[in-house]
């Protein structure tokens, strides 16, 4: 039987140790008090001084909590994907389409000035049908 008056060891003053950084894992207890606590944890001679640093936690033996059962890990929070606001998203849309048309322009020029003369204005196969969808969707939106 072990008593609050009694010394407490290396491995005891461990143990309380391995507690309360569980503790704070658990978001039971902050930084600075998981601080403070190791440190008297380190600092006592008895039981009794133990006890009182682990008084206001939950035992590790004891039962979880409603709805939780052992071995089972609670299911994981639903992640959605964060989108833009409604109003925002047409110009988002705009803004990747005038990159993607700003670059196909820049790959155009420097091909017609090595090729000496103007070349085949292919870009806008990419900027025309994706601006008219971006047209029609931005109408129909408002």
């Amino acid at each position: 039987m072990t008593l609050p008056e009694h010394r407490a060891g290396d491995a005891d003053r461990d143990r309380v140790a391995a507690v309360l950084r569980e503790a704070h894992a658990e978001g039971r207890l902050d930084a600075d008090e998981l601080a403070q606590r190791l440190d008297a944890t380190y600092a006592a001679r008895t039981f009794g001084e133990l006890a009182v640093l682990t008084r206001d936690l939950p035992h590790p033996s004891s039962p979880p909590p409603p709805g939780l059962q052992p071995g089972v890990a609670p299911p994981a929070p639903r992640v959605t994907p964060s989108r833009p606001p409604p109003a925002r998203r047409p110009q988002a849309a705009w803004a990747a389409w005038a990159v993607a048309v700003a670059v196909n322009m820049v790959v155009w020029v420097l091909v017609s000035v090595s090729a000496g003369e103007p070349v085949y204005f292919w870009p806008m196969w990419v900027a025309g049908p994706w601006g008219a969808v971006l047209a029609v969707t931005t109408v129909l939106r408002r």
